[in-house]
C-alpha cells in the first residue's frame, strides 16, 4: 500500500541548490514510487529581502556577500553545474543569442504567486509555477523582481492573469508569506533548501536522492507506528 507524504519545501527561487535538491527529491521519489507518494507544497524563504528592484550583478552581489575571490565563484558555480546535471536539471543559460548577465533580484512578489497558486489551485499547480519561475530564472535569465514578467510566467502554466495581480497586490497575501518566513526562522532554518516533511522532520540541504530515500521511508515507519499505536 502506498503511503502519502507531505513535504514542505522552504526555498526561495534565486537558490541554485533549490532546483538541485528538488531534482534529488524528484529521482528518490522515483525509487520509491509504489511504496510512497509526496505532496509537494513550497514555502517562502528569501535570502535577499532587501534587494533592490533593479537587482544586482549575480558574481558582484556573491563577492560582496561572501567576500570570496571571482576565480573561486567560476569554480564553485561550474561544480554545481555538473552536480544539477546529475540531478537532472539545468542551471546554464538556454536562450538565443549571447547570454545576458546574470543576475540577483528581489523574490518578495514571486513568493506572493507561489502562495496564491498553492491556495488557489492547488500542489500541483504551485509546482509547475515554482519550476517556470527556476527555468526563467537560471536558463532564461529574465527580471523576476518585473510584476508583467511575473504575470506572464503564471498565465504560462494556467493561473488566471487578473487573479494573480490581484494576488500581487493582495496585502494579506504578502503578510501570510511574512507570517511563514517567521516561522522558518522559529524552526532554525536559516538556509535553503529545508525540507520538512509530515510537519516534523527536517531534511536540511540538497541531498543525493538515496539521502531522500532513506529519510523519507523512516519517516513513514515512524508515522505508520504513530497511527497504529
Amino acid at each position: 500500500m502506498t503511503q502519502a507524504l507531505t513535504i514542505d519545501i522552504y526555498s526561495d527561487v534565486m537558490c541554485p541548490w533549490c532546483l538541485i535538491g528538488y531534482g534529488q527529491l524528484t529521482k528518490a521519489l522515483a525509487q520509491l514510487e509504489g511504496e510512497i507518494a509526496a505532496e509537494i507544497r513550497w514555502r517562502p524563504f528569501e535570502l535577499n529581502p532587501d534587494m533592490p528592484a533593479q537587482g544586482e550583478e549575480q558574481e558582484a552581489h556573491l563577492q560582496r556577500k561572501y567576500r570570496r575571490p571571482a576565480e573561486e565563484g567560476a569554480a564553485l558555480r561550474g561544480q554545481m553545474k555538473a552536480i544539477a546535471e546529475g540531478a537532472g536539471v539545468s542551471l546554464s543559460y538556454e536562450g538565443e543569442g549571447e547570454a545576458p548577465p546574470a543576475m540577483m533580484w528581489n523574490t518578495r512578489d514571486c513568493h506572493k504567486l507561489l502562495t496564491f497558486a498553492l491556495e488557489q489551485a492547488g500542489p500541483k499547480a504551485q509546482t509547475a509555477l515554482k519550476l517556470a519561475l527556476f527555468r526563467a530564472h537560471f536558463n532564461e535569465r529574465r527580471n523576476l523582481s518585473d510584476q508583467g514578467v511575473l504575470l506572464d510566467i503564471a498565465a504560462s502554466v494556467g493561473l488566471h492573469r487578473a487573479a494573480a495581480k490581484a494576488a500581487l497586490d493582495d496585502p494579506d497575501i504578502e503578510a501570510r508569506v511574512l507570517a511563514e518566513e517567521a516561522q522558518a526562522w522559529d524552526m532554525n532554518i536559516s538556509g535553503v533548501p529545508a525540507m520538512i516533511v509530515e510537519g516534523k522532520f527536517l531534511i536540511p540541504g540538497a541531498q543525493a536522492p538515496e539521502v531522500y530515500v532513506n529519510a523519507l521511508r523512516r519517516v513513514a515507519e515512524k508515522t505508520r507506528a504513530a497511527a497504529s499505536g
